[in-house]
């Protein structure tokens, strides 16, 4: 029964063998059935494949040492590109990776040769720039870019970044001054337009400020014992200042460049940024059609010169004779006040204008009228239409601050100034106030007695003394040409038609201007340099050949022309010229002819052109100087007489023509025979 039972036990054990048997099968016959469809061979091609790593290579530039050897620089070490891979790590692991790498970055840049430095920031200042001029509103952000670029690099990157920030702003600068936006308009609502315009124009704006700061900054490394770089620098800014403020006079920041450029003329230093300043300052005032540019730069001039109580160099004070109102102005003024029209008139055809406008006009042909006058005040802004009434108020300004600068030089008596006032005086003499003539002609005076006495001195010292040789000679020779100046600018005063006709009535008393130029014709006719100015060096020094190309003008007359001006003014004036009397005709006529034997060449042919016109008008009252039968005068002539009317001049005869014929120049000797061929048609 045991063993029945063990056998019956055993029989499903056996079945279910099987069953698992025949499972296997069947799945294997699936699995062969399925894996005759694969593409091994195209799975396995598409599997990824493990790279292997490559060695890193060394781009770093070579190094030298300080012993001079050149050799490769080490790469970085393994582990950090290991640790890299993994991405293991803290975070504080990660931030020392960090820190690691940009060690060398700037270990690389500080060892960059500066040739390549200054190739990369011309690329790189270039894509900018060219991004600014494609799209300058959407670029807008740029502009702080540039500013922020040449910050701790080498003066030449600087100087790159400063030239092409003032080629970008002279392209991008509108043609109109930007306001800034109070908050009132802030709080106005606009369009989208408006507020990308506004936001470009403000950002324009600020870039530009940053821009003229950072040359004002610039600028004061101007300094004496500076390094080289910096005088680089700073000459470099300035000229950029110069370049700027006549390229767009007249947009925001115009104050803040003059101010610049006075800066560079208060310092003292004459020299190639000087000029420049100068010449600069000279082109806006002749380019000036608005008048308030002028009047900013005239104003930050006077006072400067003020606060340097006048020691400053002559050639600022010329810079005044380039002004647009010597020739624009049509009012006259003095330190006080300007002379404009009456009033009275003005309002009269104010009235008269009126009456003819009025004229009856509907309600709607009165809005139509008030609205063209509307467009067209806006088409004369947009059009940059000068507003006449405006300048005139603006060059008023001007030339009463002009007026006060010269008076008080003249009062305070600056000796470096004095030529270049006297001068300028006489420039303005046509915008001088008639009521202030009085007063101005006594000044003249007082300083005409000065210099005279001056002379005296210089001359009794030179007698003494012979060691100053050359210094007392400059200032005589600078003591003559005040001279002049003084009764150049006296007779200047007195040329229109105006001033002329109220001497009577202002009891003006021109008789000291003809005696002291009477008096100053022998010793001019000894002076060695009356051809060349007191303000030019010599024609073979080395000085002047480096001042050859200035071209200023101004000043510059030579001793001989002033005293060709002075002897114009007295023998022909321009009204009244035959009421000359006949004595004093004949006293200059022989001074002159006697100066002559001594004056070089170029002045001899001068004075007997002079003398030529002279005998056209009035030959026949100084006939009997070179015709001794026609002798009329008795005693002696005065030739070192003082007073031309009390010379006796008729007493004596024009022998000087005689020698003149024999002059070794023969055009001086043609000049002498056609001048007296004049009187001998007479």
């Amino acid at each position: 029964m045991m063993g029945h039972a063990v056998e019956k036990k055993s029989m499903p054990g056996s079945n279910s063998g099987n069953r698992v048997k025949k499972d296997k099968e069947k799945t294997f016959r699936d699995f062969a059935k399925r894996a005759s469809g694969w593409d091994l061979e195209q799975a396995y091609e598409q599997r990824p494949r493990k790279k292997r790593k490559q060695e890193k290579l060394n781009t770093r530039l070579p190094i030298k040492t300080q012993d001079g050897e050149i050799r490769p620089s080490l790469l970085q070490d393994v582990a950090e590109d290991e640790e890299k891979d993994s991405g293991e790590g803290s975070d504080e692991e990660q931030e020392e990776h960090i820190e690691v790498e940009v060690g060398p970055k700037q270990a690389d840049i500080s060892t960059v040769p500066l040739k390549r430095q200054i190739i990369e920031g011309k690329e790189e200042l270039a894509k900018i720039a060219a991004l600014i001029n494609e799209d300058p509103e959407g670029n807008a952000a740029c502009f702080r870019t540039l500013s922020q670029f040449a910050e701790g690099k080498h003066a030449t990157i600087k100087k790159l970044v400063i030239g092409t920030q003032l080629a970008v702003y002279k392209d991008v600068i509108p043609g109109y001054r930007i306001r800034p936006l109070s908050e009132a308009d802030q709080q106005i609502k606009v369009s989208k337009e408006v507020r990308q315009q506004r936001g470009y124009e403000q950002m324009l704006v600020a870039g530009y400020q940053a821009y003229i700061q950072e040359l004002g900054h610039l600028a004061k490394l101007r300094k004496r014992g500076s390094s080289e770089d910096d005088r680089s620098l700073s000459s470099f800014a300035i000229s950029c200042a110069c370049s700027l403020l006549l390229a767009v006079p007249h947009f925001n920041f115009r104050g803040e460049l003059i101010k610049i450029l006075v800066q560079v003329l208060s310092s003292g230093m004459i020299d190639a940024d000087f000029h420049r300043c100068r010449t600069t300052l000279e082109s806006l005032f002749e380019s000036d059609e608005d008048g308030q540019p002028s009047l900013d730069a005239v104003t930050l001039l006077t006072k400067m010169m003020r606060t340097r109580e006048y020691r400053v160099d002559e050639s600022i004070l010329n810079i005044f004779l380039h002004l647009r109102l010597l020739s624009e102005f049509s009012f006259k003024g003095s330190n006080t006040k300007i002379d404009k029209p009456n009033r009275k008139s003005v309002e009269e055809k104010r009235v008269q204008r009126r009456k003819e406008k009025q004229f009856f006009l509907t309600k709607k042909q009165r809005r139509l009228e008030k609205e063209r006058k509307v467009v067209e005040k806006e088409m004369r802004e947009a059009n940059a239409v000068v507003n006449h009434e405006e300048q005139d108020r603006l060059q008023a300004e001007t030339l009463k601050m002009v007026f006060v600068m010269y008076f008080r030089i003249l009062k305070t008596r600056s000796p470096q100034l004095m030529g270049g006032t006297l001068e300028g005086l006489a420039k303005y003499a046509h915008l001088i106030n008639q009521d202030f003539f009085g007063d101005l002609l006594e000044v003249l005076k007082e300083l005409i007695r000065e210099r005279s006495m001056s002379m005296n001195t210089v001359i009794d010292t030179d007698n003494d003394d012979h060691e100053e040789d050359d210094v007392t000679e400059d200032q005589k020779r600078k003591n003559l040409r005040e001279i002049l100046l003084c009764i150049t600018t006296a007779f200047t005063l007195l040329h229109s038609q105006e001033t002329r006709s109220a001497v009577q009535t202002l009891h003006l008393d021109l008789h000291f201007f003809i005696q002291q130029t009477y008096q100053l014709l022998y010793p001019l006719s000894m002076e060695v340099d009356i051809e060349r100015s007191a303000y030019l060096p010599d024609p073979g020094s080395s000085k002047s050949n480096s001042d050859n190309n200035d071209k200023n003008k101004i000043n510059v007359q030579t001793t001989t022309v002033l005293l060709l001006k002075s002897l114009s003014h007295i023998l022909l004036p321009v009204q009244n010229a035959r009421s000359i009397p006949p004595v004093r005709l004949a006293s200059f006529t022989k001074q002159i002819l006697t100066s002559t034997l001594n004056l070089p060449e170029k002045s001899s042919l001068a004075i007997l052109g002079l003398m030529q016109r002279v005998m056209k008008l009035h030959g026949k009252k100084v006939a009997g100087l070179w015709r001794t039968e026609e002798k009329r005068g008795d005693g002696l002539f005065d030739a070192l007489g003082n007073n031309p009317d009390g010379a006796n001049p008729f007493a004596a005869t024009v022998w000087e023509g005689e020698i003149l014929r024999k002059h070794f120049s023969p055009r001086v000797r043609e000049g002498v025979m056609l001048l007296e061929e004049s009187l001998g048609n007479i």
